[in-house]
Formats: C-alpha cells, sequence, structure tokens
C-alpha cells in the first residue's frame, strides 16, 4: 500500500487527521525495520511482517485497530471502523492471511474482560436460576466460576444467548519486537503514532544504517528485553518490599556481565535503583556493590554517601575528589560541592570556603500584568534596551543547535533507530560528549576562526524547520538569530556551548527569560526574571554563576508590582 503525500494526510482548512494515518505510519514502521534488522528476524517472523505488508487495506486497518488496542480478545458486535467498512469479512481475511482467530474457548476470566455484569446476567441465569440481579460482577464471575464449565461451554453458552462472536488478532508478540526495533525503547508502541510526528513534521536526513544501528545482533536485542525484564522484577517488588528478594535481585545484578552498548544505559539505571534500595532496607555493603557496577549519575554521588554513612570518611573525600577532577554532569558537581566540606571537617582537613552568591539585580516596578511577570519586565526594560526579548530557553537552545548540527545527528553508532526523531536518543545522557568528542572538538576549533553571525544565520536558513529537540521555530524568528549573532561576542557564545555540550540534558535549561540587545556589538545582558516570593532554581543559579566566572553579562530582575 503506497504512502499518501504529506499534503493529503490532513485537510488544510481544519489540520484534520487522514482516517488512514496510522495505516501509513503502521506502514512506514514495517518498511523501516525490515531495511535496518531483516537480518535479524527469523524466517517466520519475515513471512509474518510481509504478509501484513500485502494485506487489502480494510482487513490491514482492522488488523492496526486491534493490536493498537488493550486487547488481546475483542467481540465483534462492538467493533466498528468506517474506514474497515464491514467488520465481519475483514477480520475472515484477517483469519485466512493466519494473523487472526476466530475463538472457540473462553476462561471465566477472558468472559469477565469482555462482557458487563448484566450481560453475564443474562448470559448465565439459567445456569444459577437463583441469581440475584444486584450481586456484583466480581461475585457473578465467583458463581460463574464454581459451575466448573469447559471453555468450549462459556464460548456456548455466550454464542446461544449474545449471538456473538469473539476474535483476536496473532502475532503480538512479533508486533511488539517490531516496535522495540524501529522505537529503540519500550515504552513507545503504535499508539506513539501521530500526524504532527510522522505526517506534517519534516525530520533531517541523517544516516540510518546497519552499521549504526541500535541492536547490532539479535542477542543484543534478547540481552535488551532480559534487562527489562530484571526491572520488571524490581517494579514488582516494589509492591511486596521482601527484603529476601531485593537481596537476590541485587546478587542477579552482580552475577550478570552484560555486553552489548544497547543495555547499558538501562543497565545502569536499574543498578542505581536496586543500590538505592538497598541503602533504604540499610544493607549498605550490598549497595555499595551494585552502585561500583553503575557508570551513570548518581552511581559515584550515592556510593559516597554511602561511604560517609559508614564512617569512611577517607575513602569518601577520595572519590569527591575524583568526581571533581573527571565529573560526569552537573549535579554530580553541585552534589559533591556540598559533600566535600563536610568530608573535610571530619577528617580535620581544610575546608574551602563557603559559596556565596551574589548576583546582580535590577529592581523593577511595573504595573500588575494580566500576561506574565516576564512580559511586563521585559515592557518596563525598553525604555533601556533597544529590544527585549522574552527567550527563556529557546535561544539559547536553537543557537547551541545551529552551531553543532551536523554533530548533534552525526552517524553515532545507537543513537537513531528511526526516520522520525527529534535528535539523538543520547542527547540528554553523560555519554553525549564522549561519543562525539573529536567531531565536536573539531568543530570548536573551527567555531573560533569563522563570523558566528554569517555561520548561525547560514545554518538557520539550511536547517530551517527541521526537528531538532530542544528547537521551537516558530518563536525564534532569523532577525533574533541576525541580532543575537550581532550582539553576543563570540567568546561568549563559545563558553556557552563549551558548558552546553559537557551536560546537555541539564545545561539546555535555566537559560535566563529575557534578552535585551543594544545599539553596538557586544552591548546586551540577559535577564532572569522574578516576581513577589519567586525563588532561583538550581540550574537558573549555575547559569548565573557561570556567566560571572565568564564576564557575561547577566542579571536577576526582582519585580514588585505598583499600586496603580
Amino acid at each position: 500500500m503506497d504512502d499518501l503525500p504529506i499534503s493529503d494526510f490532513a485537510e488544510s482548512s481544519e489540520n484534520q487527521l487522514d482516517p488512514l494515518y496510522y495505516v501509513h505510519n503502521f506502514l512506514r514502521l514495517c518498511d523501516s525495520v525490515e531495511r535496518q534488522y531483516a537480518d535479524l528476524l527469523s524466517t517466520g517472523e519475515l513471512d509474518f511482517l510481509r504478509c501484513l505488508q500485502n494485506l487489502p487495506q480494510a482487513p490491514l486497518c482492522l488488523y492496526v485497530r486491534l493490536v493498537s488496542r488493550v486487547g488481546p480478545l475483542f467481540r465483534l458486535s462492538k467493533l466498528s471502523y468506517k474506514e474497515c467498512g464491514e467488520i465481519e469479512p475483514a477480520a475472515q481475511a484477517l483469519a485466512t492471511a493466519g494473523v487472526l482467530q476466530w475463538l472457540t474457548k473462553l476462561e471465566v476470566d477472558q468472559v469477565g474482560q469482555l462482557f458487563t455484569r448484566s450481560e453475564l446476567y443474562s448470559i448465565y441465569a439459567r445456569r444459577l436460576p437463583q441469581l440475584g440481579s444486584q450481586v456484583s460482577k466480581a461475585d457473578l464471575l465467583l458463581l460463574v466460576e464454581a459451575l466448573e464449565l469447559e471453555p468450549e461451554d462459556h464460548w456456548q453458552l455466550i454464542h446461544e444467548v449474545t449471538g456473538d462472536a469473539i476474535l483476536e488478532p496473532l502475532g503480538g508478540g512479533i508486533i511488539t519486537l517490531l516496535e522495540l526495533l524501529f522505537f529503540g525503547n519500550r515504552r513507545q508502541g503504535l499508539t506513539d503514532f501521530v500526524l504532527s510526528d510522522l505526517g506534517v513534521a519534516s525530520y533531517y536526513p541523517y544516516s540510518i544504517d546497519r552499521e549504526n544501528r541500535f541492536f547490532i545482533s539479535r542477542e543484543a536485542v534478547d540481552e535488551y528485553v532480559a534487562c527489562g525484564d530484571l526491572s520488571n522484577s524490581h517494579y514488582e517488588w516494589t509492591a511486596v518490599r521482601d527484603p529476601e528478594t531485593l537481596l537476590e535481585l541485587a546478587r542477579l545484578l552482580l552475577q550478570i556481565q552484560f555486553e552489548f552498548p544497547a543495555s547499558e544505559h538501562r543497565w545502569y539505571r536499574l543498578c542505581n535503583r536496586v543500590a538505592r534500595d538497598l541503602e533504604r532496607a540499610k544493607e549498605l555493603d550490598q549497595a555499595l556493590a551494585v552502585y561500583r557496577r553503575s557508570q551513570l549519575h548518581p552511581a559515584r554521588e550515592r556510593l559516597v554517601r554511602v561511604l560517609e554513612a559508614q564512617g569512611e570518611w577517607q575513602q569518601a573525600l577520595d572519590h569527591c575528589e575524583s568526581i571533581r577532577r573527571e565529573p560526569w554532569c552537573e549535579d554530580e558537581l553541585d552534589a559533591v560541592s556540598r559533600i566535600y566540606p563536610r568530608l573535610c571537617k571530619k577528617i580535620n582537613r581544610p575546608t574551602p570556603p563557603r559559596r556565596q552568591d551574589h548576583f546582580e539585580e535590577l529592581r523593577l516596578t511595573v504595573a500588575p500584568s494580566v500576561s506574565s511577570v516576564e512580559l511586563a519586565a521585559a515592557a518596563a526594560l525598553r525604555d533601556t534596551w533597544s529590544q527585549v526579548h522574552y527567550v527563556e530557553n529557546s535561544l539559547m537552545n536553537l543557537l547551541f543547535a545551529l552551531a553543532f548540527w551536523e554533530q548533534i545527528f552525526a552517524p553515532v553508532p545507537g543513537v537513531f533507530s528511526n526516520p522520525y526523531q527529534r535528535g539523538p536518543r543520547d542527547i540528554n545522557e553523560q555519554g553525549f560528549l564522549v561519543r562525539r568528542r573529536l567531531e565536536i572538538e573539531a568543530r570548536f576549533t573551527s567555531l573560533k576562526r569563522l563570523n558566528l553571525q554569517e555561520e548561525l544565520l547560514a545554518a538557520y536558513r539550511k536547517f530551517y524547520g527541521y526537528q531538532c529537540s530542544g528547537v521551537n521555530w516558530k518563536w525564534l524568528p532569523e532577525s533574533l538569530v541576525a541580532e543575537a549573532g550581532r550582539c553576543i561576542p563570540s567568546q561568549h557564545l563559545l563558553a556557552i556551548w563549551r558548558r552546553v555540550v559537557f551536560d546537555p540534558g541539564e545545561n539546555r535549561r535555566g537559560f535566563p527569560d529575557l534578552i535585551a540587545f543594544g545599539d553596538q556589538p557586544g552591548a546586551y545582558t540577559m535577564i532572569e526574571v522574578k516576581g513577589p516570593g519567586d525563588k532561583l532554581q538550581e540550574s537558573q543559579k549555575r547559569w548565573l554563576r557561570f556567566f560571572q566566572q565568564q564576564n557575561i553579562p547577566a542579571a536577576v530582575a526582582q519585580v514588585t508590582w505598583s499600586d496603580d
């Protein structure tokens, strides 16, 4: 079935979904998986995939509808989709193709999922003649179970009383596998396919090939799923809180050796969660062992805290110094800055002076605003500056993306799973810089020699409209990029970008609300606006401290409302 052109996906006047958008998206998923991962699929999986791709429109619509819904069983009488036409012939075509089955056996729990209390009352009234009409559904199902009927008998009763047919789409496990290969995670599925992502939005044509795919082998897929199963075991443990089960899960984590990059991040995340629960259970030695297996924040921070709790102050201090030399992220640095002086005191070492923040402040008194305190402050500052824009994180995120677009979308192994991503999967991870260090350093070197205003404007025109993590083109006209390139000195932009690439997940937020431009190059300032009672967030403080260190103009505007 051919894809519709983008212009056909929505009615331009009302921007409504095309009735078949979900089918086109599903076929995109199938085609993408086949191109990247056909060599990882079994013969049976490939045959099933191609069977779906070759289905006529109406049966395919029905199949995708069913596997996108909570099931796995459905009543024929409850299905109605205009684009599928008559449901029974479409369902029969699926059964003939071997991707759907008609059920003739039902267990009691399946009956309970499919029918309401009143329907169950009608179905089983003859078998339970003394049944009261006010009995609850749960009690009614207990009575039905006590009848000890065979699964065939339940279906026969239902068919006789309701005339309904029960159907079940097949291949759910294969669909789950296709979704995993396409999205590269187990969180997303067919219900995540929306028009704005796959039909209308434009995605940068980054490289997707077998050499750089997320899963490098079927063993990597199996390992990823096994890690997910362990995560499920931990989630189930949170409901019972059995100490022995937690210790057994910790022993498993310490024994298993994961081999493939696809599992790395979720494996470390699970280690951190389990170790934190071991901490809470006062199993500190086990917690330390599991934290040492993790290479993801906050493993090292928590390890320091556990050592401190055990009185191993010198060991804890040694780990703090290691973190300060090679930090993973901003949160880790902040945590160590708080812990380090405390540990120094405990072993009688000189303590570093306590940090005191003193940010430049502006005092603004403005009339109460019906929109926002930021817009009210911007209006008040226009008496002082030629231009004042309310940008929050959007402008600096755009400038960073424009400067490092090719590096963000570089063909790094494992970061792109499908053609519909706004950025690499590691854009917010601590490994972002590590995986691209050579390319990013080369880019910094070239940017130092370039006219940044010209470079940013050229990139804006080249990449405008493409989806990119953290970029919202709608609120960022070319004129704003030109003004930023004219007023902000190159050394300031390079310093800001250097900090962003260290920890993109954290450092792409916390920028001041406003940016003000003057008439001359270099005349600008960034302004964080705080209304009455508002306080600076930690991410905002980090940027303000950095601006002070780099002599980048920034201030905090403390706003009070006038009595007018």
